[in-house]
């Protein structure tokens, strides 16, 4: 497979990738802030399959988007501090996230979101399975097959063991735990795993058409896909406190 230099530039196409994923949560997060001030009729964010499909679709889009990140840093030799000072502070919005929403939603408070479940699967595409499989001859066709392996795997596998919220990481629940954000290994790894494959093989197959820059018009989509944890941090209190000023104006 060939591969770019180190010394490559960013991928604008996976920044703007990632720029719409933020914007696309960010609009049914309004939603569900504009409902939560009964602003707009009253929605049902956890049953519907209108809102509980857009969120797997967000949460799989932000996760595709993680897993090529990685792909890019696998090719491009990144260094391993760079890989510590990330992860650290994707660890600190977790337990950020976690006591904001203990304080806002005390029956439901996130102990394993999206960011908790970034963290752990981010240690484990860095330095476990796809090294594993890269190292000893294996493809990203290869990664892919693991992937669907690990999405299908709470399908058909469930215990009680793994429905307390000490186990519950794990995904393999017989139920969905009372909580605002559950992104536990299984399935979502498997989803890391897509975009890590995926990544790959288009760095290896498709490398020129990934460095082509993005048109004027995305160049938006660009800026927030290079800041998604400090969006994805601060826009929930913006979009609370505005709405808070304007409902008690």
């Amino acid at each position: 497979m060939s591969t770019l230099p180190v010394t490559a530039p960013r991928f604008e196409r996976l920044d703007a990738l990632r720029g719409a994923a933020m914007v696309w949560m960010m609009g049914f997060h309004l939603c569900f802030d504009l409902q939560q001030f009964r602003l707009i009729a009253p929605q049902n964010f956890y049953e519907d399959p209108f809102w509980t499909v857009q969120r797997s679709l967000i949460v799989s889009l932000f996760l595709l988007c993680a897993g090529a990140g990685q792909a890019v840093a696998l090719v491009q030799a990144q260094p391993a501090g760079r890989f510590w000072r990330r992860w650290a502070q994707v660890l600190v919005c977790a337990l950020l996230v976690s006591a904001g929403s203990a304080w806002m939603f005390p029956r439901s408070w996130i102990s394993f979101g999206v960011l908790h479940g970034m963290a752990v699967m981010l240690l484990l595409v860095r330095f476990g399975l796809p090294r594993r499989v890269l190292g000893r001859g294996g493809t990203p066709l290869l990664l892919l097959g693991v992937g669907a392996v690990l999405v299908a795997l709470p399908l058909g596998v469930q215990h009680p063991f793994f429905d307390s919220r000490w186990t519950n990481w794990v995904g393999l629940v017989t139920r969905k735990p009372a909580t605002e954000d559950y992104v536990p290994l299984l399935p979502w790894l498997g989803v890391m795993l897509w975009g890590l494959a995926v990544m790959l093989w288009a760095m290896g197959r498709r490398a020129a058409w990934l460095a082509l820059p993005v048109p004027p018009a995305l160049r938006p989509l660009v800026l927030l896909g290079r800041w998604p944890l400090t969006v994805y941090m601060l826009h929930q209190p913006l979009f609370i406190g505005v709405l808070t000023f304007f409902t008690r104006a």
